[in-house]
């Protein structure tokens, strides 16, 4: 079984990549629990129970935890992958409570270092949530069976691992894991044609950390220089309803450069790669932030899979995986002037590169990472 609380049943990394992985070997019934979806897709050997629907700070995600622990008793798993450190005290007293029961932990966030930087939370709530958070993450270590790493930083960054022996802990980035039937392309996207307006995109999760108001100002000034006209897409779900309601201010404002898609509700993730198809460039606008710097975004890896060229700020860590493909550019796009800087090096620099020169690069894609899953369950069963 895989379960999560806020990340919804079709989940990227949850459904898309650890349950298809999972069904692939004769005999493996794969149960996902999560947040409501607004769409599941039926799938042999693949099963989804909605164990949580509504705001992050609702009491609901109380219930999800009642609901969680009622899937446990009634499914009997053999193995348990848990993607949300608030199921981990449960899965612990699961574990205790039977003998041979196995979890792994799925570690897709340095957690503990996000609640104390990224101000969502204040004083000492903080201090305490991060300390407490770190306290239960160590002792599900030294229960768990294995753990998983979505980023290779967090080898270093999380101190528990220290203790634990190599073989028990697995790196598996969110590579691109294409969807069942989903053919990849084999050429990159082309440059717009003369007259066609330059599609620009910034998919993901909707937050100024992420950068979409970088995202917004440089499309405003890129559209004053650009000859044939600009057109952002905004896909993806935002958990701050106050931000929300500015984006889409912002949006009505300027109807001719910006479609703003999902916002309020999350988005299925055919729809996201249904607009990298239709996009020329990929907006990665991060801020600078101690709980990004060192981690390489799935849509990193998404738009690498699809040959859409994009734009990154200075990251070394990003750099080294663009440069190597010729996939992108280096782009300031929070530069202090609305992204006029940005805008004036994207138009100078765009048109006379030619990315991907070698074609799509494999290694952006899940199938390395599923086989590092396998070879881990194998040594454990």
């Amino acid at each position: 079984m895989l379960a999560s609380v806020l990340k919804p049943v079709d989940d990227t990394r949850m459904r898309g990549k650890f349950a298809e992985t999972l069904r692939e070997r004769p005999g493996t019934t794969v149960h996902v629990a999560g947040r409501q979806a607004c769409s599941t897709t039926a799938t042999p050997g693949v099963h989804q129970h909605s164990i949580f629907a509504g705001t992050r700070t609702s009491l609901a995600r109380l219930a999800a935890q009642w609901r969680y622990w009622q899937l446990l008793r009634r499914l009997r798993p053999d193995l348990v992958i848990v993607h949300a450190p608030e199921l981990l005290p449960l899965t612990l007293l699961w574990q205790r409570l039977g003998h041979g029961r196995k979890f792994l932990y799925d570690i897709r966030e340095n957690y503990a270092l996000n609640i104390a930087t990224q101000g969502v939370y204040q004083g000492l709530v903080r201090r305490w949530l991060a300390a407490g958070l770190r306290r239960i993450e160590t002792w599900a270590a030294r229960r768990a069976s294995g753990l998983l790493l979505a980023e290779e930083s967090y080898a270093e960054e999380l101190p528990f691992l220290q203790e634990l022996p190599p073989e028990r802990v697995a790196i598996l980035e969110n590579k691109y894991q294409p969807a069942p039937g989903e053919t990849l392309p084999t050429q990159p996207r082309p440059h717009p044609a003369p007259h066609e307006p330059l599609r620009l995109l910034f998919s993901g999760t909707i937050s100024a950390l992420n950068g979409v108001w970088e995202a917004v100002a440089f499309t405003r000034a890129l559209a004053a220089v650009w000859p044939s006209g600009v057109h952002c897409t905004i896909i993806g779900f935002c958990q701050q309803p106050e931000l929300l309601q500015q984006l889409q201010e912002a949006v009505n404002q300027r109807p001719e450069l910006f479609t703003l898609i999902g916002g309020a509700e999350p988005v299925p993730h055919a729809a996201i790669v249904a607009e990298i198809e239709r996009s020329h460039v990929g907006l990665l606008a991060y801020q600078p932030h101690p709980s990004t710097e060192r981690c390489r975004p799935t849509k990193l890896f998404e738009y690498l899979a699809h040959g859409l060229p994009m734009l990154i700020p200075p990251n070394q860590l990003w750099y080294d995986a663009i440069a190597l493909h010729k996939a992108g550019l280096l782009i300031e796009l929070a530069d202090g002037l609305g992204g006029a800087h940005a805008a004036a090096k994207m138009q100078a620099h765009f048109d006379g590169t030619h990315f991907y020169p070698n074609g799509l690069p494999k290694e952006a894609l899940w199938a390395s990472e599923g086989k590092k899953l396998w070879r881990l369950l194998d040594s454990i069963f």
